[in-house]
């Protein structure tokens, strides 16, 4: 494939992205949406509250990662994490109360009353009504800042104290219905997060906000009340097209139980990500360099020293697996890959594999209809329709191909902390 025909499918992965993404519409929405819920329970009375509560989005709406889920075989509603954090000293608080203050609080308000779900493990979950064939899921997680204690381990395990002091506390309902507390640092990983595409972001800001502000005059009166939360880095972009490649992938195979968690997917596109600026390159330097980790399936196996220092993905010797959180190395996302034979595991190496022969090595194909043809077994027929609108794609299609990939050159970029 040439230059200008690689650069091309660049373009239509962006624009696969972005109809992947939330719409400024509906993310305008959602804010309202959580915004009002937020206020109604920063309004209520809790016992024994040392300041404000403070109220955040988590997860992939507020890493800018959201994609639509699919849920037997089609579109299912946004899922939006809201965090509600009670300033109450650990010491004094049960999990129990904790959970049954901020539901109570929920339950006064007649119209929040009859959105409620029943009870999660660890959430409150309001139900939003479609409005123009899109819903929203909206649970809310309590929470009290985490104790001092636990504080000072996540220091002294390396964590930067700018992180570490964001650690929260939050509530399991258990299965014999008791309560007990986790840790958590949704505010933290956000942040590191940040850190670590934020050159790439400053580059792209301004010229974004321009695009999205011209697209929706209905929606923003001025480009300054554009959300930055809308503006889309390379690195966010490729993460929420391995999200929707790992959820049609593995749409009714036996083993879509087993299937990537969204958080690994982040952790190791953000670990691995080089400020390219280029969506294709993003995509290919992640999946090639996870690629080479899939050696730590055979016993004894050996990393290259270069993928080693990303400390990415480690199998230990007794046959577990270790993907640690940034901000918090005690969690393992991975706890669970050396089950079942290792099937978590097997099925990340298998998703990996299928991400590089259906988004890179197909590149290699001399007829670029098949490309074309591949996406749209991936991605839907309509959605790469949409994606490659007024792009060429054919090699009929293009006079001649001389441009090569764009690169933003970012001097001197900071680098991203690690443990």
């Amino acid at each position: 494939m040439t230059n200008e025909l690689r650069t091309n499918y660049s373009k239509v992965l962006q624009n696969l992205a972005e109809g992947l993404d939330i719409s400024p519409s509906k993310y305008q929405q959602a804010v309202q949406r959580y915004t009002s819920v937020g206020k109604w329970i920063s309004d209520g009375e809790y016992a024994d509250v040392q300041g404000e509560p403070y109220i955040y989005t988590q997860g992939s709406f507020r890493l800018g990662t959201v994609v639509r889920p699919i849920k037997n075989g089609n579109e299912s509603d946004y899922d939006i994490d809201l965090v509600c954090q009670l300033p109450l000293n650990k010491n004094n608080t049960s999990p129990a109360s904790l959970k049954e203050a901020i539901g109570t609080r929920i339950k006064d308000n007649a119209t929040y009353q009859k959105m409620l779900d029943k009870e999660g493990k660890r959430c409150w979950t309001l139900n939003y009504a479609e409005q123009d064939g899109v819903g929203f899921h909206l649970d809310i997680l309590p929470s009290i800042p985490e104790s001092t204690d636990n504080i000072n381990q996540l220091n002294d395990a390396g964590v930067a104290s700018d992180f570490a002091k964001k650690a929260i506390s939050i509530t399991n309902k258990e299965k014999d219905n008791t309560y007990t507390w986790s840790a958590s640092n949704p505010n933290g990983y956000a942040e590191w997060f940040d850190m670590i595409k934020r050159p790439i972001f400053e580059k792209l800001l301004l010229e974004q906000k321009q695009i999205i502000f011209e697209n929706n005059k209905t929606i923003y009166n001025q480009i300054d009340e554009v959300p930055e939360q809308l503006v889309k880095t390379p690195l966010q972009r490729a993460i929420q097209i391995l999200k929707r490649h790992r959820d049609t992938r593995f749409a009714g195979h036996e083993w879509e139980d087993d299937k990537p968690i969204s958080m690994i997917i982040t952790t190791l596109s953000a670990r691995i990500y080089q400020q390219e600026a280029d969506l294709y390159l993003t995509i290919k330097t992640i999946v090639e360099k996870l690629a080479t980790l899939s050696q730590l399936l055979t016993f004894g196996a050996t990393l290259d020293e270069e993928i080693a220092r990303l400390h990415l993905i480690k199998k230990n010797e007794d046959g577990t697996w270790s993907i640690p959180n940034p901000v918090n190395p005690i969690e393992n996302f991975a706890d669970r890959w050396h089950e079942n034979n290792g099937r978590k595991a097997k099925a990340f190496f298998l998703w990996v594999s299928w991400v590089k022969s259906d988004l890179i090595d197909i590149l290699d194909q001399s007829d670029v209809n098949v490309v074309v043809k591949e996406l749209e077994v991936r991605f839907g027929e309509t959605a790469i329709n949409q994606a490659r609108k007024g792009i060429l794609l054919t090699l009929s299609e293009v006079a001649a191909a001389t441009a090569g990939i764009p690169h933003t050159d970012i001097q001197n970029p900071s680098k991203p902390w690690s443990y």
